[in-house]
């Protein structure tokens, strides 16, 4: 490295998983042409990097909320743009951060290629926590239920997660955000897919954040399978007064709803034969799931009409592991599947 090239993260190499840091170099050549790096390792061992070029100014800085990237992961100004362009450097990879007590690490760097070789000129360490000062940690296991109860600071209630009988264990997590003053605050659930594991990092940082729903209620956030475990929730129990949905389906998937040993709702399943297989090694599932708008698929419908509290649909319509039409509401779309207002 070179004593003189300074990378700096500003305003601190040490911040939580969701805050930006500004990158800059200073110490270079007037107007060299430099590559900026980043790179990291997920709990699975699995290393992802960026990369993308920068031309210094006259003073030999590079600023990343000011330059623009001319190749690499990305061009243009993109402030943030090394840590949102990393990819894994094997196929099919998803990244992984499950636990919240350690911080993710990223190293950046910055380079220059002389005489066909590659040198670096500077590096830093970027160590990015899920877990806010004063926020506790507590493991959930209770029943069916197993999860993580995330307090923001302050917080000495006591308080009764209450569940109903289900066919099958979901991993959830349950993030208790409170305000400054007195209570009784709202709590929020979070939910992860299915088979996907305990993944502390979403419900970690809004304990951190002090989320708060707006109301005295309960609110969840659901990803995928449950998506519409969040939607019957929201449609059968009172009390949950907001609840956001992404990439979901309207209708109950996979396995019987059960509600105090009583069956709510019929599984829509899936057709194996419809998977098809990539060259890459990948498979595509988007055409695997029934139609849940079918008349013979009636009785797997979610009555989401009933909701009392608000709804929020967030769908990524280029998802290849289900069809957009799993995604829609009865009438073709997230709006339509809520009540007037709701959205």
């Amino acid at each position: 490295m070179t004593s003189q090239v300074r990378l700096r993260l500003l305003p601190s190499a040490r911040c939580l998983f969701d805050e930006p840091v500004q990158v800059k170099v200073a110490g270079l050549k007037c107007k060299q042409v430099v590559t900026m790096r980043a790179r990291s390792t997920d709990e699975k061992g699995v290393v992802y990097s960026s990369s993308a070029t920068y031309r210094a100014d006259g003073s030999g800085e590079v600023d990343l909320e000011r330059d623009p990237s001319l190749s690499g992961s990305y061009v243009g100004v993109e402030p943030m743009g090394l840590l949102w362009s990393m990819k894994a450097e094997a196929l099919h990879k998803r990244f992984q951060k499950m636990s919240s007590l350690n911080p993710h690490v990223v190293k950046f760097s910055v380079h220059e290629e002389e005489g066909g070789e590659d040198m670096m000129l500077a590096e830093a360490t970027n160590e990015r926590f899920l877990i806010g000062d004063g926020v506790s940690r507590l493991p959930v296991k209770e029943g069916n239920i197993r999860g993580v109860l995330f307090t923001p600071p302050g917080w000495s209630s006591v308080f009764e997660l209450i569940s109903g009988t289900s066919t099958i264990i979901f991993d959830a997590f349950m993030v208790l955000c409170c305000p400054p003053g007195e209570g009784p605050f709202p709590a929020v659930l979070d939910l992860y897919t299915l088979g996907g594991g305990l993944s502390e990092k979403r419900a970690a940082l809004l304990a951190s954040r002090g989320f708060v729903v707006g109301s005295k209620g309960v609110g969840v956030i659901s990803l995928s399978k449950s998506g519409d475990l969040a939607l019957s929730a929201a449609s059968y129990l009172s009390g949950v007064d907001a609840t956001v949905w992404i990439n979901g389906c309207c209708s109950n998937t996979a396995f019987p709803l059960y509600y105090k040993k009583s069956k709510i709702h019929s599984p829509l399943m899936f057709d194996i034969s419809r998977i098809i297989p990539t060259e890459s090694g990948a498979v595509m599932g988007k055409y695997a799931l029934n139609n849940p708008l079918a008349e013979e698929n009636k009785d797997c419908l979610i009555p989401v009409e009933q909701a009392k509290g608000r709804l929020l649909f967030v769908s990524s319509g280029g998802r290849p592991q289900l069809g957009q039409q799993s995604f829609r509401g009865r009438d073709g779309g997230a709006a339509e599947a809520s009540r007037e207002g709701q959205l």
